[in-house]
Parts: C-alpha cells; sequence; structure tokens
C-alpha cells in the first residue's frame, strides 16, 4: 500500500514505463483521458485500457502511437483472478504486447492474448450467461430455479446474481453503446426487455441494494426479489433443470465457437484457461472447447439445432462447427496441449 501514490494530477504519469487507464465504459471519458495522459508522457510510454467491451481498435484513434496502444483487461475482483486478457488492436506492434506480457508475468496473472472485437472473448462468452438468464426470467421461468442451475452446472454463482454484482445499469449502458455502435446491425436480445424494465424500476444490483435481489441494510443475507414475479409472471409449465442447465452452458459455448471462428482466439486452449480462469465457466469441463470435443462435434451441433429451433436464433452454431462435425474433426487431438489454430 505504500508504494501507491493517488493524485488528480496528469503530470504525476510523466515518469511512468506503462500506464493503464481504467475509467467507465463511455467513449468520451476514455478519449479525454487518453489524450491527457499522452500530452505528459513520453513518446515510446505503451497505454494500455482496461475496457471490458470497447475494440481497442477504436479507443487507440485516441492516441497518435496506435502501434503502442493495446488492451489490458482484468477480471473482478482484481485481488482474487489470476486472468489478465490482452487485446490486441488492428495496428498494436509485438514490442508493445512483450511488454504487456512481461507486466501481466510479473504481477504472477495468467495471461491470454485475443484479437479485437467489441467484447473481446471473455466479455462476449460471459454475456451470454448473464442474457441467458435475463431471457428466461422474461419467459416465466422461476428465478431459483435459474440461480441454482446456474451453480449445479459448476458455475461459480447463478447469472441473475451475478448480473446484480456487475451491475445491470452497467449492462443497460454497454447495451445502448453497442447499438450506437452497430446501428441497423444490432440484433435484439431477448434480455433486453429486462433489463429496460429494471432500469425503470431502478433495480441497478448490488451498488443501490436493489437488483434481481435485496440486500438487507443490516447486512444480512440476500435473497432473491419477489417482485421478479409481479413484473415478469410465471409461466404455468416449468423446465426441467437438465434443460435449464444445457441453456446456459451451451449458450456460452457457442459463443466461444464463434470467437473462434471469427479469429478472435487465436488457438483453443487460449479461449479454455481465459473461460476457466476469467468467467468461471465450470472447470470439470475443461474449457469450451475442451467441452465440446468430450460431447462431440456432431453431437454438439445437433444440441445446439434442437436449442435454436426451440429459443431462437442465438443457438445457432457457427459454421466452423458444422464443418468441423462433417469431417470428424475436432478441437484438441491426442497430445495436444495447445488446440487447433485459427488460421
Amino acid at each position: 500500500m505504500e508504494r501507491i501514490t493517488t493524485t488528480d494530477s496528469y503530470s504525476d504519469l510523466s515518469d511512468c514505463d506503462l500506464i493503464i487507464e481504467a475509467v467507465f465504459e463511455d467513449a468520451a471519458i476514455k478519449k479525454s483521458v487518453t489524450e491527457k495522459t499522452e500530452a505528459v508522457i513520453g513518446k515510446d510510454i505503451v497505454f494500455g485500457s482496461n475496457t471490458s467491451t470497447m475494440p481497442i481498435t477504436g479507443l487507440s484513434e485516441n492516441f497518435t502511437r496506435p502501434h503502442q496502444f493495446i488492451g489490458i483487461h482484468f477480471f473482478s475482483p482484481v485481488d482474487k483472478m489470476p486472468l489478465v486478457e490482452i487485446i490486441m488492436g488492428e495496428k498494436t506492434d509485438d514490442a508493445t504486447l512483450a511488454l504487456a506480457l512481461d507486466y501481466v508475468s510479473q504481477i504472477k496473472k495468467t495471461p491470454i492474448v485475443v484479437n479485437d472485437s467489441r467484447g473481446f472473448f471473455t466479455s462476449r462468452t460471459f454475456g451470454t450467461y448473464v442474457q441467458e438468464g435475463y431471457a428466461m426470467v422474461q419467459e416465466g421461468i422461476i428465478p431459483a430455479l435459474i440461480d441454482n442451475c446456474g451453480k449445479m452446472l459448476g458455475m461459480p454463482v447463478g447469472p441473475l446474481a451475478v448480473g446484480d454484482e456487475v451491475a445491470i445499469d452497467l449492462s443497460y449502458k454497454v447495451g445502448q453503446a453497442t447499438k450506437k455502435a452497430l446501428g441497423d446491425k444490432y440484433v435484439t436480445s431477448p434480455a433486453d426487455g429486462f433489463v429496460e424494465k429494471m432500469m425503470e424500476l431502478e433495480r441497478y444490483g448490488r451498488k443501490n441494494g436493489k437488483g434481481s435481489y435485496v440486500y438487507p441494510e443490516d447486512g444480512s443475507k440476500k435473497y432473491l426479489w419477489p417482485g421478479l414475479a409481479e413484473h415478469f409472471p410465471l409461466a404455468a409449465e416449468q423446465p426441467s433443470p437438465q434443460e435449464v442447465k444445457a441453456r446456459l452452458i451451451m449458450r456460452q459455448a457457442i459463443e466461444a465457437a464463434r470467437c473462434f471462428e471469427e479469429k478472435v482466439l487465436i488457438n483453443a486452449s487460449s479461449g479454455d484457461v481465459g473461460a476457466i480462469f476469467g468467467i468461471g465457466f465450470p472447470p470439470w469441463t475443461g474449457g469450451p472447447f475442451s467441452f465440446i470435443d468430450t460431447m462431440g462435434v456432431a453431437a454438439f451441433v445437433a444440441e445446439a439445432d434442437r436449442l435454436a429451433q426451440a429459443y431462437g436464433s442465438r443457438f445457432t452454431p457457427p459454421q466452423l462447427l458444422r464443418d468441423m462435425a462433417a469431417k470428424g474433426e475436432t478441437f484438441y487431438t491426442k497430445g495436444d496441449t495447445t488446440g487447433r489454430i485459427a488460421a
């Protein structure tokens, strides 16, 4: 703690070797902070952003040396989470990557390197877990069933609980930023209605003591908000726990496969390590790509198609998986610890 210096003066950054911006997920704020920081630092200093969703290539436009701009994404709580996701922008050079990897090694974290994308790998995949939980509440599935099934899968907490921790209003702001950036290309999510209703009710999560859960002021144990049933009436017929678990794990694995197909991921092992260490993907699976291999690619595609027919196109498997199934391919072969390369 004695080595930490707090300041509100940009000039105090002038002799830093590496700078990591970690301000709020707002493009204007990040632009201002980046420009004010660059004005006082040397011409060989690397600038990192701890953004969890905003594309690094776009953010690097606020820096006159985009080859020295990189994403360095930590996970909350930082003192406990072992992963750091390093994101390469289109112009990030190898020397900048090497410095970021050295830094992560020095602080004894585990890095994965990914290519640029909105949400990168971890936030995209993690987001589907929370979104599917919200979608099920919208459908009238019992909230306790949803969260208990998440924990039964092996996730650290249920999707509604972790959504409260991240903050529902943050999900809303990220969604609005995504809509603005994508315009007509934005695909409406079944979770959007849930988030909008919770914003209307001013239920932002743990941060203001009320979200999907209630957080008593006396510090006693949180509990699911009974009002959810009023605003999202329970369906007469409820799914089996097995069906809920299938939706929660398949949704994440499908998104991971999409990230691989789009070359956001460099190899399968980066995805497996990142998913387990960064977002708590069930460790018993070995990660989403090991999960797909263990299930069998053809069987996975068949299950994804079933879910897509029942619940929507978000479960549609990427063409990569269909091609792999047709050829009898897998992400890993015997003795291979790196896995398929996104080439």
